[in-house]
């Protein structure tokens, strides 16, 4: 089986450049770099020899951000690589570290260009976040008996029955992990179905209740408050994927109705969908304004654009009702616990799969609310804004479901510890 996707992979080739080609007209970042993505780069001698940290996307940059700051303080001389695949994503390594690592985009999975990868970044480590499983990079590893980490691991039923699918192929990907730290029991059962020793699994928790609030993003929020209007009702459709906005606006037409003054910020997920989004928006009738612009947000406003990067947190903390997106769309959700640590009342859609425990412990905590459609999400919006300590008390809630679950964190510290590589 894995000469045949071997094979495929190859022939996808031309497909995987006219994929980035066509990326790249909305999104120019798809279009420069390329030669990472085949391992064609040069890396420099002080970053080699260390460990690779594999995170998609935003999220599991975002995730990863506090262990490799932990794994820096506890193993400071060790050099950290960390890959991404999207633009979007290798915007977030930067912001957060710096030159404090180093960053490229991840290798396609082809045989040749993952063993130039590894001759020329040589890492003693690799840590994957969440789900990637990659059949080359885990075999060629494999291989050159280079440990495997799946760090804050799960795996949802849906995701479960696709892998089970290719039970072999499977099983085979995953005999390459060293450890593997779960979310949660149901995680780590489903990853042992699939094939992996129990003895490597362990429980951790999610590292994504280590969420630590910037004073600064505070102060910050004070001032984009004042700018965004600091008396009127707000709220947020933050990492909205297509098919999601005509619902929130939707939404928004009915809050008007009850609530004139009410202000619906959108955050799309996707850069490349920004400009879209904001001609949707003028479509709709409202009254729209860019962060990007510069234009002054007045009374007037119905709905503003975040066409910006990495300010979600920040919207978060100056707004007052929190629709978090992916989840009326069949996506599988986003992080609920980012406005949770802020104090935010958030609402999510029907579709939670990518995040079940962390959904599950939030609605039993009545932390959020759930809804199905854009009239559920109107209704719920209206409600929140009329009923401003039930918005305290389940911003509250979400507070404490996150400190009643940090731990995972020092958990995975204590998992590489254990490795026999670290300070030789």
């Amino acid at each position: 089986m894995r000469y045949l996707y071997n094979l495929l992979a190859y022939l996808a080739v031309p497909f995987i450049f006219c994929r980035l080609l066509w990326r790249a007209r909305k999104a120019k970042d798809y279009g420069r770099r390329w030669q990472e993505r085949f391992a064609y780069q040069t890396i420099p001698s002080e970053w080699q020899d260390g460990l690779w940290v594999h995170a998609v996307s935003v999220g599991e940059v975002l995730a990863a951000v506090p262990l490799v700051k932990a794994i820096h303080q506890h193993y400071p001389e060790l050099p950290v690589t960390i890959t991404t695949m999207t633009p979007t994503g290798s915007a977030r390594v930067k912001a957060n570290f710096a030159e404090s690592v180093y960053h490229c985009y991840v290798p396609y999975d082809l045989p040749t260009v993952v063993a130039r990868f590894l001759r020329k970044a040589r890492p003693r480590a690799l840590m994957l976040l969440e789900t990637e499983l990659w059949p080359n990079i885990l075999h060629q590893c494999k291989n050159k008996h280079i440990p495997v980490i799946l760090a804050n691991a799960r795996l949802s039923e849906r995701s479960y029955q696709g892998y089970a699918k290719f039970a072999n192929v499977s099983r085979h990907m995953l005999s390459a992990i060293t450890i593997l730290a779960a979310h949660a029991k149901a995680d780590a059962d489903r990853f042992i179905k699939l094939g992996i020793p129990a003895d490597r699994v362990t429980v951790t928790g999610s590292i994504k209740f280590e969420l630590r609030v910037p004073a600064s993003i505070l102060e910050k929020a004070e001032v984009l408050r004042n700018m965004l209007g600091e008396d009127r009702p707000i709220w947020i459709g933050a990492s909205t994927h297509e098919g999601e906005d005509e619902q929130l606006f939707a939404a928004q037409k009915q809050v008007l109705k009850t609530i004139p003054n009410a202000l619906l910020i959108i955050s799309p997920r996707h850069p490349e969908r920004f400009a879209d989004v904001y001609q949707l928006a003028v479509k709709s009738g409202f009254k729209t304004v860019r962060r990007s612009s510069n234009e002054p947000c007045t009374a007037d406003t119905q709905v503003f654009i975040c066409d910006t990067m990495g300010e979600l947190l920040l919207f978060y903390a100056a707004i007052d009702v929190a629709f978090v997106g992916g989840s009326l769309v069949e996506h599988g959700g986003h992080n609920l616990l980012e406005p949770a640590s802020l104090g935010v009342a958030s609402i999510t859609g029907f579709s939670n799969y990518n995040f079940t425990e962390i959904s599950n412990m939030m609605f039993d905590a009545k932390a959020t609310l759930k809804i199905n459609n854009s009239d559920e999400l109107a209704n719920t919006v209206i409600h929140l804004f009329q009923n401003s300590n039930e918005r305290f008390d389940m911003g509250e809630r979400g507070r404490r479901v996150i400190d009643e679950n940090k731990g995972a964190l020092a958990a995975h510290l204590v998992l590489l510890d254990d490795l026999p590589l670290w300070g030789e």
